[in-house]
């Protein structure tokens, strides 16, 4: 993919670093210079100084060909911009978004633009970790489903997947064990050994834990 990011902080740098060591095309822009030494010897793509909303600078950093578009600086309002010039001028694919400000995050995802809310993202990692050990729900970007892991070794070794499963509520979608991790077929015999990680309905959390002991 040929992949454009705006802001080279912390995270642009990572998500372009990652990117890049994955072999695809990545261009990162930032205003100020000092701040591309985050990205290591390793990075290959290409770095730009400037406004990351600049007509310009984006032709010279290939927008009009590219397949994502990423804009995660430090400012909700810089971000908003170049993802809005990106999407509607450029009509890049696909186009993401950094906001810091939930009430903010809300309103643009109304209005169709993918917002990624660090702030919404941490909170509900903190509060899954404090309320729920085993339950997630920052990993899907909906109040309506969460991830739940289960141990097999808690009364379920012996059963297949199939027999776990329950229509419409909760769902296995991985299986991880010693020799790692799997997407697992219906009829798959459960050891004590492998943990289970299920999509679950938000809705239906507290009687699919009463179900499984949890």
């Amino acid at each position: 993919m040929y992949v454009i990011i705006v802001g080279c902080g912390r995270v642009g740098a990572e998500l372009a670093r990652l990117l890049s060591g994955e072999g695809h095309n990545v261009v990162i822009i930032d205003k100020n210079k000092s701040a591309f030494s985050r990205l290591g010897d390793a990075f290959n793509g290409l770095t730009l100084s400037g406004n990351g909303f600049n007509q310009a600078l984006l032709k010279q950093a290939g927008i009009e060909k590219a397949d994502a578009f990423c804009s995660v600086t430090n400012g909700d309002n810089t971000n908003l911009i170049a993802a809005q010039v990106a999407k509607r001028i450029f009509n890049v694919p696909k186009v993401l978004a950094r906001i810091y400000d939930p009430q903010r995050a809300h309103i643009y995802t109304a209005l169709g633009m993918d917002i990624i809310s660090g702030t919404v993202l941490f909170a509900a990692m903190l509060r899954d970790k404090i309320i729920e050990s085993r339950f997630s729900s920052y990993l899907i970007e909906t109040k309506e489903l969460g991830v739940l892991e289960l141990e097999a070794k808690n009364g379920l070794a012996g059963k297949t997947i199939k027999e776990i499963n329950i229509p419409g509520e909760f769902m296995v979608v991985a299986l991880r064990n010693l020799e790692g991790v799997v997407i697992p077929e219906p009829s798959l015999v459960l050891n004590e050994t492998d943990t289970l990680t299920g999509v679950v309905k938000v809705a239906s959390l507290k009687s699919i834990k009463e179900k499984f002991g949890l």
